[in-house]
């Protein structure tokens, strides 16, 4: 149905449908999807919630996950994610987009555009992806403070505290950072680049709310399922990139192709069909709105006439 249409009953806060969603048995994953059709047809898929990464929007404006983004970049994502979908989503806010103040606003702004979840991370600028080396720590004192920031702007949306201490400053340097982090107001941990099936076990063990793992390709962390994370204490999985990388290798062949032969016959057996996108992005029922609106207005002006 398409999005601006009413549903029946009011509608919860999306961080009321989360905190939910993280009271049932089993794990929740969210696959990343960085613009409303990605959210449309993870929804399709039967997934219940996505994640929103800072390194997929990066690279679909074609700049670095370095921590460019500004606030209102990533808002206009989050409101197309979240207004396509009607998923609840988990964005990625970097670093906070600056100081404290600056976390306030964020997440006020962000709840107002739709936002279950905000994650905010323990680097400063300029940040790096988790899975890289060389990454600079902020303070874990000035991390807690920015937790308590979120926390105290929220109405709903879950905080998600991220550490990527493990790298820089070792597993119980980043267990004590979480721990701190929890004490300031997060309602989820996600400890970046573990490595090992070891080492997530022991991480669970000693922290003991949500946590959240990531299933990045090409990263520090091993290849495990959903239900081997869920077996190891986790309470959301995420995949941030996979959907654009997929998406970027296919878009790539298809401009070699292009290029090299002038048509793209070899590429249909790669392509959604007409119909399929239609159907995906309800094509059919916003003619059939249209149609119904302008019958509507035709009877209320002959019942005027008459």
């Amino acid at each position: 149905m398409p999005y601006f249409l009413p549903t029946d009953g009011p509608s919860e806060a999306p961080g009321r449908t989360l905190r939910a969603m993280l009271q049932r048995p089993g794990i929740l994953r969210m696959p990343g999807a960085c613009n409303g059709l990605a959210a449309l047809q993870a929804k399709r898929a039967g997934f219940e919630a996505v994640y929103l990464s800072g390194a997929a929007v990066s690279a679909s404006m074609g700049l670095p996950d370095v921590g460019v983004l500004t606030i209102d970049d990533v808002r206009f994502y989050l409101r197309q994610v979240h207004r396509a979908s009607g998923l609840p989503v988990l964005v990625d806010a970097d670093t906070g987009f600056g100081e404290v103040l600056n976390v306030l606003h964020m997440t006020q702004l962000f709840e107002e555009a739709g936002a279950a979840a905000i994650q905010v991370e323990d680097q400063i600028l300029p940040k790096k992806c988790g899975h890289l080396n060389e990454k600079k720590l902020a303070d874990a004192y000035d991390m807690a403070t920015k937790v308590a920031a979120a926390a105290r702007a929220r109405r709903d949306t879950l905080i998600v505290a991220r550490t990527d201490a493990v790298a820089n400053e070792g597993f119980e340097a980043a267990v004590n950072r979480a721990k701190l982090y929890v004490a300031a107001g997060a309602d989820v941990v996600f400890p970046e680049a573990l490595t090992s099936a070891d080492m997530l076990r022991d991480f669970a063990q000693k922290v003991q709310v949500p946590l959240l793992a990531n299933m990045t390709e090409f990263g520090k962390t091993q290849f495990f399922t959903s239900s081997e994370f869920e077996a190891m204490g986790y309470k959301i999985v995420i995949w941030p990139v996979s959907a654009l990388r997929v998406a970027a290798r296919a878009q790539e062949g298809l401009y070699r192709t292009l290029a090299e032969t002038g048509e793209v016959g070899a590429q249909l057996d790669h392509m959604q069909t007409r119909a399929e996108l239609y159907a995906t992005i309800s094509y059919h029922e916003y003619e059939a709105l249209d149609r119904q609106l302008a019958d509507e207005a035709r009877t209320v002006a002959a019942t005027l006439a008459g």
